[in-house]
């Protein structure tokens, strides 16, 4: 503890978990390590079968690559700590352990989106200007948006865990949550939050709007290309394609639109709820995104079969 005149710094907080569920902590980390591990599993085979198919060597999977990075850093941000609540009752987390596990937790959140951006346009270009998609998405431009998808994150959250630190936190330790969330750690505060609840919501809409507009663009337009295709096959294929992506938007923005909703207008919604959803959206996308990509994905699907389970055959014969 730091000392001032009258008051003392508090040094960690107090993770309650989810509150009113205490009793059934047990219970509930089941299914958490359950999509944690699935989490694992499925993007770690998504990247292997990626990196040992050339034939799967394009832009699409590449991002789709970045994608499971990313989705198994995310899981790993949280899923850790809210196993150590639900089943060794480790509550407390340092106050700067809190705070970088705010900041990646939000700078993965916000790369998960950019990346999704890229994927829409990925489509767009196959799709709508085949003829110059060797040309435009290059193996550069791909890691160019790459980096671009983590440079905007970072510097976008970085300012969040500064203005947190510059407030005074006095008496209140306990965070009502599953892990720190940034609203979470700024209502505690003995302190005027107003710029630090300004930039969270500024951050949170400009990253949703930009995002969701892109990529509604982008459908768009693959649309109006698709339809003005004459064959009826044709048509069934080119939206084929974008099947598994707009599954993964699906299930990405859903929980996350709800959980920010919740958190600032929600006023009748149980703490639970919120605390559940926000808990599902950071656990559930990045179990789902593989499952999705391998049995929408034929040509995923195929390399996955051929490169586990047909090897195992042979060996076994």
């Amino acid at each position: 503890m730091a000392d001032n005149a009258t008051h003392h710094y508090i040094s960690s907080f107090f993770l309650v978990g989810i509150p009113g569920l205490q009793d059934f902590h047990c219970w509930i980390g089941i299914p958490v390590c359950l999509l944690f591990s699935l989490t694992m599993l499925g993007n770690s085979i998504i990247i292997i079968t990626i990196k040992l198919e050339p034939s799967l060597h394009q832009p699409m999977y590449f991002f789709l690559c970045m994608l499971a990075m990313n989705d198994m850093a995310l899981a790993s941000s949280t899923a850790p700590k809210m196993l150590d609540i639900f089943w060794l009752d480790a509550h407390w987390i340092d106050f700067d352990i809190c705070l970088a596990q705010l900041y990646f937790i939000h700078t993965f959140c916000i790369i998960e989106s950019a990346l999704l951006v890229a994927m829409a346009f990925d489509r767009y270009v196959a799709i709508c200007i085949p003829l110059h998609y060797t040309t435009l998405l290059t193996t550069t431009m791909v890691i160019k948006m790459g980096l671009a998808s983590v440079l905007r994150a970072i510097f976008m959250v970085l300012p969040g865990p500064f203005l947190i630190r510059r407030l005074p936190y006095y008496t209140e330790y306990v965070i009502n949550h599953a892990y720190c969330e940034h609203m979470a750690v700024v209502k505690l505060a003995s302190a005027n939050t107003h710029v630090n609840r300004t930039y969270g919501i500024s951050v949170a809409l400009s990253v949703m709007i930009l995002d969701l507009g892109l990529i509604a663009t982008s459908y768009l337009k693959i649309l109006q290309a698709v339809f003005r295709l004459s064959s009826q096959h044709a048509r069934s294929k080119a939206l084929g394609t974008c099947a598994a992506h707009v599954c993964t938007i699906l299930v990405s923005y859903t929980p996350a639109l709800f959980s920010f909703l919740t958190h600032r207008i929600g006023k009748k919604v149980p703490p639970s709820v919120h605390i559940i959803f926000a808990s599902l959206y950071l656990l559930v996308p990045p179990t789902v995104n593989p499952l999705v990509y391998g049995i929408k994905t034929k040509q995923i699907r195929d390399q996955v079969i051929g490169l586990f389970f047909l090897n195992k055959k042979i060996s076994e014969n």
